[in-house]
């Protein structure tokens, strides 16, 4: 509901003026969605500029938060800005100086006209506020002195016209009385024109006598109704002269005509004619405007002095004044005169197009806008009259958009369809104004409207999946795969931020496999990959827009892991073992193509990486065994004969396919014999062989280091210990005193220096002799086991241990007593000292 409110507003002259409540109306407006109130307020003229006019905060039901976010301000037709809109207490209040009488001259009564526009949603409210007259202009007289030349023998009752005085004020404060002093010979006739305003004729009572006074004056006041009251005089000075019988006679007291405003200059409007019946000069008439006259009627018209044509003489505008008063007056030589008026009717002509304001403007618009969402409040003002003035308005048809009229002289445009700014994200809307005048004038405005984007898009995959290749072992931080989304709203709308949907890939979480590069899509490896471990896995990306609330959407990413030849090929059989001794046994009767074994290898690869291949690289006898290329079988490719060594080595390469290939080597270790002594006796050293047995070989080196390195501090210790000695076996040589006995032995023999340092558990002999090549040693070793070792994992019965030796060559018994040795880590160290006596070694 709408509400007209009205106050009266007053200020202290020399009358008290009071606010006086108005009649409260209520009124409810339809149109275009937008509320509209009207308010009026009076207020007095010449108010100090601030002064308080009207509370719309209250008189509306707007309160201050209100109008500061819907933007509240005041829109005026004419620009004009005496009042001003204070948001923060929601007040009107006094911005300029207003003079009723330069605002609107005579007219009443005297208002402002403007409307308060409120947006978000948009709110039209109208505001008048009268102007109210006070007393602040006194009658004035255009001239000082009015100077008359009348006739003595003009007759009582003649009349002659004086200048009106101007008072600008209006109803009881402008002009209401004249007074003429003295009134001897002349009374004053106060007369009132068509719009109200006076004026008055000076009327000859007692006939003037030349004779007796040759000249008269006179002082004409003129009087306002104003408290206090306010007046202007005039000095009249009459100019008796000689007979003049007869005064000048229009034909008609008015004169009416009507004249269109577009009248050019020049143009005669009409010719007003008056008679004197006198001869001579005395019956020559001339013609001029009353002083009576208004300026601006003078100014735009003019009176042939003679012929008494009335021509245009300015621009005329029926928006301006639609009609004129003048006063044209017919005078003789003799100073007789008559006054005649002339009453002109400006006629309006459609000279006036159509104004186009735009008074609120949305913009930009947004895209979710409902539809009748006001856009823009227009007002659309013709100053023509009638059908000139009449204004249809409307729009381009192409445009999702409606125009409709809110209040006189207002329109909205309105959303008419559904927006959408991905579509058209700027309109130019065409308004045209056009009048029903003859020939119509019309008025275009373009307003172009941008459409702002709202989150209705969500990002967008050009597919539903894709599928990414890695190979394996990358560097972590590699970048697999890059996705790209789109979105076609704009702004932070648009702007994608890339997500891992984080969940669990084979026992992984997504994210400890994989990254996404939030700004550019770009999959990064966290982690090198192993193909043998996972061959594929599958993470969900999601691009997700900055909007409030974003929108986002997900593509599938299947990263498939490619193999790489990383991977050596594993020999399953046959086994190798640093402690044992593994032998495939081959008869000596054995045929060709006699399947010796086969050897068994995988490789954990795929593909042509696990493609194995088996190669004889070496082997004892190359030309009794060969291996299969595809299935590893060693094979004899001949007969097996007498001649063949017992003991065979072939040494087999598995290679795999890979680029470049990788590959394993077994050892496989062949017994041609028939029988196992036969084997046994030729495989016991078999295991240790240097060549094959790397961790001993770096034990012995070792060991040998240590015992050099002990070997050299017992030679300097030896040497020490000999040298000190001989000195002393010299001093004792040279004295005289007793000496001990030193035994002595045959030259053959010598003496071993030391205590043993093998275990009790060993018996030992040592024979020494001044020749190191005869020296000799004898050790036994008690064996108290019921079985004996051959290498450490083959063992036989101790009640064979005859028979095998018997079998045994002495050499090889030897040699495995030696290895005994070994195994216990037995040193004997021989010292041969000289034991010559004295007196000899001279």
């Amino acid at each position: 509901m709408d509400v007209l409110c009205c106050h009266g507003a007053g200020r202290t002259s020399s009358r008290t003026w009071t606010w006086q409540p108005w009649l409260v109306l209520f009124i409810c407006l339809c149109g275009a969605g937008v509320a509209r109130a009207q308010v009026r307020y009076s207020i007095p003229e010449e108010m100090a500029k601030g002064s308080l006019v009207g509370n719309i905060m209250q008189d509306l039901g707007l309160d201050v938060k209100r109008l500061k976010s819907g933007r509240a301000r005041i829109f005026t037709e004419d620009s004009s800005k005496y009042i001003g809109l204070n948001t923060d207490k929601g007040t009107l209040v006094v911005k300029e100086r207003i003079d009723r009488e330069e605002l609107c001259a005579q007219v009443s009564p005297c208002s402002l006209h403007f409307q308060i526009i409120v947006e978000n949603p948009m709110e039209l409210h109208r505001i008048d506020v009268e102007i109210l007259d006070i007393n602040d202009n006194a009658p004035a007289f255009e001239r000082k002195e009015i100077r008359f030349e009348i006739s003595e023998s003009a007759p009582p009752g003649a009349r002659f016209s004086l200048d009106s005085a101007k008072d600008p004020d209006v109803a009881i404060n402008t002009l209401q009385t004249y007074q003429l002093n003295p009134t001897d010979h002349f009374r004053l006739n106060t007369l009132s024109r068509p719009d109200g305003t006076k004026y008055v004729e000076m009327v000859l009572q007692i006939a003037l006598d030349r004779e007796k006074q040759e000249e008269r004056q006179f002082i004409l006041t003129a009087y306002d109704g104003g408290t206090p009251q306010k007046s202007g005089s005039v000095k009249i000075n009459v100019i008796v002269l000689d007979a003049n019988d007869n005064s000048p006679v229009f034909s008609k007291s008015v004169y009416r005509v009507t004249l269109p405003e577009n009248a050019s200059k020049g143009t005669v409007v009409l010719r007003v004619s008056a008679t004197d019946a006198d001869q001579g000069a005395n019956g020559e008439v001339t013609y001029s405007f009353s002083r009576s006259t208004g300026s601006s009627a003078s100014s735009l018209f003019n009176v042939d002095t003679f012929s008494g044509d009335i021509t245009v003489n300015g621009m005329l505008d029926y928006e301006k004044v639609k009609h004129y008063e003048i006063d044209v007056e017919a005078a003789d030589k003799g100073g007789l005169t008559d006054t005649g008026k002339v009453l002109i009717e400006i006629t309006d002509v459609n000279d006036n197009a159509p104004v186009i304001s735009v008074i609120s403007f949305s913009n930009p618009v947004p895209e979710d806008s409902a539809p009748e969402t006001v856009i823009t409040m227009l007002n659309i003002k013709d100053l023509d009259s009638g059908k000139n003035g009449h204004v249809k308005c409307s729009i381009s048809p192409d445009s999702p958009f409606g125009i409709k009229s809110s209040s006189t002289n207002f329109y909205s445009l309105v959303s008419d369809q559904a927006l959408d700014r991905e579509t058209v994200s700027e309109y130019n809307v065409t308004i045209t104004a056009a009048d029903e005048g003859s020939p119509p004038f019309s008025t275009y405005k373009t307003v172009t409207l941008k459409i702002s984007d709202v989150n209705d898009n969500a990002p967008l995959f050009p597919r539903q999946s894709y599928t990414a290749y890695v190979v394996e072992n990358n560097p972590p931080g590699m970048s697999i795969f890059s996705v790209k989304a789109s979105d076609k709203d704009s702004g932070n709308n648009a702007r994608i931020s890339y997500l891992l949907d984080d969940y669990q890939v084979n026992g992984w979480s997504a994210s400890a496999c994989v990254s996404v590069n939030a700004e550019s899509g770009a999959i990064l490896a966290v982690r090198s990959f192993d193909y043998e471990q996972m061959k594929e896995f599958q993470i969900r990306v999601k691009a997700q827009d900055g909007g409030s609330p974003p929108l986002s959407s997900n593509v599938t990413v299947n990263i498939m892991i490619q193999d790489q030849n990383d991977n050596a090929p594993q020999v399953l059989y046959p086994v190798q073992t640093s402690s044992s001794l593994v032998a495939e046994m081959v008869p000596r009767s054995a045929d060709v193509g006699y399947l010796v074994t086969k050897v068994v290898a995988v490789d954990v690869d795929s593909g042509q990486n696990a493609w194995l291949s088996y190669k004889l690289q070496k082997a004892t006898d190359r030309a009794l065994f060969e291996v299969g290329l595809q299935n590893g079988e060693i094979r004899t490719i001949r007969q097996v004969n007498d001649k063949d060594a017992v003991k065979q080595r072939l040494t087999v390469v598995v290679e795999d396919n890979g680029q470049p290939s990788r590959s394993a080597t077994v050892n496989v270790n062949v017994a041609v014999a028939d029988s196992f002594p036969e084997v046994l006796s030729e495989f016991t050293d078999f295991t240790h062989d240097k060549e094959y047995n790397d961790n001993l070989t770096l034990y012995l080196v070792l060991a040998l280091a240590v015992v050099s390195f002990f070997f050299i501090v017992s030679i300097i210790a030896i040497l020490s210990v000999k040298c000190y000695r001989w000195r002393r076996d010299r001093m004792f040589y040279k004295s005289n005193g007793n000496l001990p006995v030193i035994p002595y032995y045959p030259p053959l023999y010598a003496d071993v220096g030391g205590t043993g340092t093998l275990k009790h558990v060993f018996n030992y002999e040592v024979c020494g002799t001044t020749d190191p090549r005869k020296s000799d040693m004898k050790y036994v070793r008690p064996y108290s086991q019921s079985v004996i070792s051959l290498d450490g994992t083959q063992t036989l019965p101790h009640a064979q241990r005859d028979n095998l030796i018997s079998d045994i060559s002495e050499s090889q018994y030897k040699s495995f007593q030696i290895k005994q040795t070994r195994q216990h880590h037995f040193l004997v160290v021989y010292l041969f000292t000289d034991r010559t006596p004295p007196e000899q070694r001279q």
